[in-house]
């Protein structure tokens, strides 16, 4: 049976015992993930989660008394693929909201259309900031949220002294790349220590980059990875540093892209003790977490399917977005943006998600050290940090802020008191 049979049977199933009864209605979710091609290995989770968790609310009676139906596309990894299903679900399939995309540049491609049409999107995966929409709630990390608490982590834990950020050529590890740079230079790290290097998606070839990267530490300063590498390049790259001896001891590396579903399909006894820095681990002690597992090992039919960060975004998001349209008592892209605003839900990893006026969330920043079974130990967490829209360590955006609630603004300028006129490419 393929996965996709096996989610209609188990979904299937599901609605014939709960068998609620609904009103002649419908309300359509947007699963807007890519199935096929480099983004696959990360992005087709998501949208198991995203049937799951509509499964779960028509189970429980769906929402408004209507029936959520999940409308699944597929942008197979194609930036501009991406703005055309989003055309196509906001004006031929009509859905109410949509859940989806992964990296940078396929959010950005669709941004002109979801803002041209006034639609909603709940975007699940941690990015560079430098941008907010009302249009977007971004339930994924900003870089003060991941990137800066792994950099400081290094620094003060680690002792690093010369960094390496090996990015995915593209806006998400340029732009979080930027904001690092500049961070580090403000922490007294030397320009000369501070190599950056960018490759394709898909990218196999990792020799030279890990040995270029080994030889920073020639001059006995120790060497830290910053990862933005993203999709299936990870598995290469790992696994050159196995083939070339390079273990976290010597050389640490801490990923931003890299969680429990990537590491699935890597042999990871030789990558014990590399990091990741995340809102969310699978391996996080709470009985939130564990009843959201059995339910996805239910649901899924596979207790060795793993969970991760952007899937806890995603139940974050849906949950938060399902109390807006009920305290709204509609699905209404205006009323239930207004609604969202404040909007708390319990994390997997403990305390309570906050939905901020600048579209962030509130989430603690977790570090976790990858174990031989491909989990996580976590080795730090932080309480609740609210998500920054803008950088401060950016001169473009240091005096930028964001506040859809008061200033009714994504791009506030605090120096000259002005709203900036947004764009779809901040």
């Amino acid at each position: 049976m393929t996965r996709q049979k096996l989610l209609t049977t188990t979904a299937a199933a599901t609605m014939l015992f709960a068998a609620p009864a609904f009103a002649d209605c419908s309300i359509k979710v947007g699963v807007l993930h890519s199935l096929s091609g480099s983004m696959a290995i990360s992005e087709t989770t998501l949208r198991d989660v995203m049937l799951m968790l509509v499964d779960q609310q028509n189970a429980n009676g769906g929402l408004l008394g209507c029936e959520l139906e999940a409308v699944v596309v597929d942008p197979a990894s194609d930036w501009p693929l991406f703005a055309e299903l989003t055309r196509q679900l906001l004006t031929v399939n009509e859905v109410d909201v949509i859940f989806g995309a992964w990296t940078s540049v396929s959010r950005k491609a669709l941004l002109p259309v979801l803002e041209e049409l006034n639609g909603l999107m709940f975007y699940p995966v941690q990015y560079e900031g430098q941008e907010s929409s009302r249009n977007v709630f971004y339930t994924g990390a900003a870089p003060n949220t991941q990137a800066i608490p792994a950099v400081d982590y290094f620094l003060e834990e680690l002792g690093v002294e010369s960094f390496a950020l090996l990015g995915t050529d593209y806006v998400y590890p340029r732009t979080t790349n930027a904001i690092l740079e500049s961070y580090l230079l403000s922490k007294g790290i030397a320009a000369e220590d501070i190599f950056v290097n960018y490759t394709p998606f898909g990218h196999a070839d990792w020799s030279t980059i890990v040995s270029d990267v080994i030889g920073l530490g020639a001059g006995g300063k120790q060497v830290g990875v910053i990862s933005t590498i993203n999709g299936d390049a990870n598995i290469g790259f790992y696994t050159e540093l196995a083939a070339q001896g390079v273990s976290a001891d010597d050389i640490p590396v801490v990923a931003f892209s890299v969680g429990e579903e990537e590491l699935s399909g890597l042999d990871t006894s030789r990558l014990v003790g590399h990091l990741a820095a995340w809102n969310y681990f699978m391996s996080a002690d709470t009985p939130e977490n564990e009843e959201f597992i059995a339910a996805w090992h239910e649901f899924i039919g596979d207790t060795n399917r793993v969970t991760n960060d952007p899937m806890e975004a995603h139940y974050i998001g849906f949950n938060m977005w399902v109390q807006a349209v009920e305290q709204a008592g509609t699905t209404d892209v205006d009323a239930v943006r207004e609604a969202m605003w404040g909007q708390e839900f319990p994390n997997l990893t403990g305390g309570t998600a906050v939905m901020n006026v600048n579209h962030h969330l509130s989430k603690p920043v977790l570090i976790g050290e990858i174990r031989a079974d491909g989990q996580f130990d976590i080795i730090s967490q932080t309480e609740e940090v609210p998500g920054e829209a803008w950088s401060p360590f950016l001169p473009e955006s240091a005096t930028l802020i964001s506040d859809w609630q008061t200033l009714e603004c994504g791009m506030f300028d605090t120096a000259t008191e002005t709203c900036v006129q947004l764009t779809s490419n901040y």
